[in-house]
């Protein structure tokens, strides 16, 4: 396993060039003058050559793009246009914000997600398992800006019972998180129950009932334990997801997490600030997926085998 794990991680190292590389290049290529847009429109032309010059905006790409990869080897990933501030600063500073949403809205999906799951494999064609894949296709078909805006009118306008945005407290999270949540529970309710099918189809199980053991038994010692791989893969895919993908919920509220801070930095076109913001997103969702890796282990000795 230290081998394994170690491999994982050195992979991180060409992963993160790569995907710092397409963003530069998205972020080089967009319309938009970073030194107008942070000295305004009306600024001489003088002043915004001068700015042009010291922060090097007039090299060519490739220069502009070798020497971040050099700064950001020696850990200084550049300041900011807007605030002039180190933008990991502000990214880490955003963090806790985000992470703080990305459970609320996990734990929300988790806890119908495979309850619901499980019913449903167990009653299988009944009219509980038809409503629930009925709800969970809407709620995998329904996009996280839509649903955040009616639950806003419906909760904030309408009655008036929850914040329509901020980070004021328990109740200001309530509504976001449900948006994020909502989409997840979904996909786990469905991995679920595909997983807990065919794992109750097992012999195993059938020789478990044979004996006389209650079925709470066999459903959540036997056949959940090993229905759990493709449904941890699923909840660990969707953690780092929620992580990079909490970008609209985060806007739609005026949630202060990094996602928000990305947006807003795109619209100055802040590409250090960008540039950071993505780096940190995509090695979180790396070690989440190494995390969940490992859990393999834990869950099937099989799997350990396989590395010792």
């Amino acid at each position: 396993m230290h081998k394994y794990i170690l491999r994982r991680i050195l992979l991180l190292i060409p992963v993160t060039i790569g995907v710092t590389f397409i963003v530069y290049s998205i972020m080089y290529f967009t319309p938009g003058d970073p030194a107008m847009i942070m000295l305004g429109e009306n600024a001489p032309e003088a002043e915004l050559i001068k700015l042009r010059e010291e922060m090097g905006l007039n090299d060519p790409f490739i220069v502009q793009y070798g020497r971040f990869l050099k700064n950001a080897v020696q850990g200084d990933f550049g300041r900011s246009y807007s605030t002039k501030k180190p933008v990991f600063d502000e990214v880490f500073s955003r963090f806790p914000a985000t992470l703080k949403l990305t459970v609320a809205g996990l734990a929300i999906a988790l806890v119908i997600g495979i309850p619901v799951g499980i019913i449903s494999a167990t009653k299988q064609y009944s009219l509980m398992d038809s409503v629930s894949m009925i709800l969970a296709l809407l709620g995998v078909s329904m996009p996280n800006f839509w649903l955040g805006l009616m639950l806003i009118l419906l909760f904030s306008v309408k009655l008036g019972l929850l914040p329509s945005g901020g980070d004021a407290g328990f109740s200001a999270m309530i509504l976001p998180a449900i948006t994020l949540g909502t989409g997840v529970a979904a996909i786990i309710t469905r991995m679920t129950r595909s997983s807990m099918l065919e794992v109750i189809r097992q012999d195993y199980i059938r020789t478990a009932r044979a004996k006389g053991v209650k079925e709470k038994k066999v459903i959540n010692k036997h056949a959940l334990k090993n229905a759990l791989i493709p449904i941890v893969t699923v909840v660990g895919l969707q953690f780092g997801s929620l992580l990079g993908g909490a970008v609209l919920t985060e806007n739609v509220f005026s949630w202060p997490g990094v996602g928000r801070l990305m947006v807003d930095a795109i619209k100055q076109k802040d590409t250090p600030m960008v540039l950071a913001s993505v780096i940190f997103i995509s090695v979180t969702f790396s070690i989440v997926n190494l995390v969940v890796d490992i859990l393999y282990a834990y869950l099937d000795p099989r799997i350990k085998s396989q590395y010792s």
